[in-house]
């Protein structure tokens, strides 16, 4: 908490304005039970009208004041508490976005989410509470027993003797609550988790009718957030029952014994009215001190959540200085000796792996299920570093690179179709924010998506959803491909995405992009030998290694594991 604290500090002024106003306000609530003994034991008790009127005007001036100071306090408590989380919610999603896959492995997306949104709101609100009570219950405590002890110090003891007992009893719901509210954040991370699994894979799980199964997931999560959150209401609700009867026997406690001092002359009406509305005050500040402990254990686990995902490193960061660049034709790309494992594997997901990729050429990699294409390909626009070996562009180790750098040179396209809403245009031009029309129509034209989109009502103006699910599979991936495109980047890296496309479209794609890309380095992992046969070198991998380098017809003749793959998909008389 006191790192996020750190975060205040542009809101310094209106921090000082609103403890000021705070400070004001309690001067005014401890002035005022003071004037209405004066009241009673002057006015009322002799009678004396004009001071009456004189003394209760004053009050309300006093009133008055004090509600002004209160509301202006509010207003700039408020401003304060919703700009810092404003602030941090700028910050950590910004902190968010240089993540690598391993850091969103490690925490979630749906951690992630809730971090940003609900434990900065439980926060914002404990802020605001802090702002507001910080100076006033803590001065108001104080300065009651202050002037309790002036008007009698013997009823005071009462008053002493009362503290220690509310004291023990906010320490008490304090030390059972803490661990309460860790754990409901946990289960509230584990319900959004299962809640997005849910939805996202809403046709898969209809599909294999696991839709009770889902139910029951959800419904475990759910109870298990219920179960904690009834615990610590159950615990909350105790809180306030417990401090009303602490204050109500302290002032039947002070009555009865104020009546005996009023009764030996030692003590007047007017000071014994003021003396319950001090010991009021002094009570129910500490009420007031324990609202704020109560919020404390679940904005401190919050603020310990935000503060873990703030301090998190990004594991993949820009060198300090450019690398060392070799002498190779712009556009090179080259893989020599890499070896990478996934977080936690015991196997490695490559291998030893070594090639070169040139600019005009198509480099295809073909392989089985789980063989490390895709991984191969992730490792280019350093989503994941390798563990050895190098992978090097235009000469320069990609890690001596700048990642904005190295990224501004490539064109990826995604296995998953990954598409915004917005329209079709807006999407094609996230991949070069200043295209022009007639870039993005040419993009889409490549792409071979020029056609549905100009049957789609609207045309490049047409809407996509969220998640592109108003599209079909083939659609969101020629999409895909010419978001890409409109880059004309010195690299293209296409991830197995042609795979949704139908044999006729695909063989078009591949002429068209023929003619687009003659230009640049092309990578090609595809799942099709039809998609593949044609490039100038194809890259045939095999549990994380590479099994065989060549062309179609060579591999054909030389690799065994290219001719299984070919025999599976094609027909005797084209592999003869």
């Amino acid at each position: 908490m006191r790192k996020l604290a750190g975060r205040l500090k542009p809101y310094r002024l209106p921090v000082a304005l609103v403890l000021t106003l705070v400070f004001l306000q309690a001067l005014a609530e401890l002035y005022l039970p003071t004037l209405m003994a004066d009241i009673v034991n002057i006015g009322v008790v002799n009678g004396n009208i004009p001071y009456i009127w004189r003394t209760g005007g004053w009050m309300l001036l006093v009133a008055v004041f004090g509600a002004f100071c209160t509301v202006l306090a509010s207003y700039f408590s408020a401003r304060v508490a919703s700009g810092f989380g404003r602030d941090v919610r700028n910050e950590l999603f910004a902190h968010v976005s240089r993540f690598t896959q391993r850091e969103f492995d490690r925490f979630g997306t749906a951690s992630l989410i809730t971090r940003t949104t609900n434990d900065i709101s439980q926060v914002q609100m404990f802020l605001i509470m802090m702002l507001r009570m910080m100076i006033t219950a803590p001065m108001m405590a104080v300065g009651g027993i202050i002037m309790a002890l002036i008007m009698d110090a013997a009823l005071a003891l009462v008053i002493v003797a009362i503290i220690p007992v509310l004291a023990l009893a906010i320490f008490l719901i304090m030390r059972h609550g803490f661990p309460l509210f860790r754990k409901l954040q946990s289960h509230l991370d584990k319900l959004n988790l299962v809640q997005r699994e849910g939805l996202t894979g809403v046709r898969v799980i209809r599909a294999f009718d696991r839709t009770e199964h889902e139910r029951r997931r959800f419904d475990a999560a759910n109870r298990d957030l219920t179960g904690t959150a009834l615990r610590v209401n159950r615990l909350m609700a105790l809180m306030m029952p417990t401090m009303m009867l602490i204050v109500n026997v302290s002032s039947i406690a002070i009555v009865w014994y104020g009546g005996i001092r009023i009764d030996h002359g030692r003590m007047m009406v007017g000071e014994l009215m003021a003396f319950i509305q001090y010991s009021t005050m002094i009570l129910f500040s500490l009420v007031a001190l324990s609202f704020i402990f109560a919020m404390l254990p679940r904005a401190s686990a919050s603020a310990e959540r935000i503060r873990e995902v703030l301090e998190q490193a990004a594991s993949i960061v820009d060198p300090q200085q450019h690398g060392k660049k070799e002498q190779v034709e712009a556009g090179t790309l080259e893989f020599r000796n890499v070896s990478f494992r996934y977080p936690g594997a015991e196997q490695a997901a490559l291998d030893d792996i070594s090639f070169v990729a040139r600019p005009g050429q198509v480099t295809a990699i073909i392989g089985g299920t789980g063989s490390g294409k895709s991984t191969l390909l992730q490792l280019i626009p350093r989503f994941y570093d390798v563990e050895s070996g190098s992978v090097l562009v235009n000469g320069v180790d990609v890690r001596q690179m700048p990642q904005r750098e190295l990224r501004a040179m490539i064109g990826y396209v995604p296995q998953k179709a990954v598409l915004f809403s917005g329209t079709i245009a807006d999407n094609i031009r996230f991949g070069k924010e200043d295209a022009d029309e007639e870039e993005v129509r040419r993009a889409a034209e490549t792409a071979q998506a020029l056609d549905f989109i100009l049957q789609l009502d609207g045309g490049f103006e047409a809407h996509i959803s969220q998640g592109g699910t108003n599209l079909s599979g083939g659609q969101k991936q020629r999409l895909s491909i010419a978001r890409a495109l409109v880059r004309r980047p010195a690299i293209y890296l296409f991830d197995d995405s042609f795979s949704a496309l139908d044999y006729r479209t695909d063989a078009r794609l591949r002429r068209a992009l023929r003619e687009e890309t003659k230009h640049a380095t092309v990578l090609i992992v595809a799942q099709r030998v039809s998609t593949v046969m044609d490039a100038d070198q194809i890259i045939v991998m095999e549990n994380g290694r590479i099994a065989g380098i060549g062309t179609h017809e060579q591999l054909l003749k030389e690799n065994s594991v290219y001719r299984e793959i070919a025999a599976s998909q094609l027909s005797k008389e084209v592999i003869a």
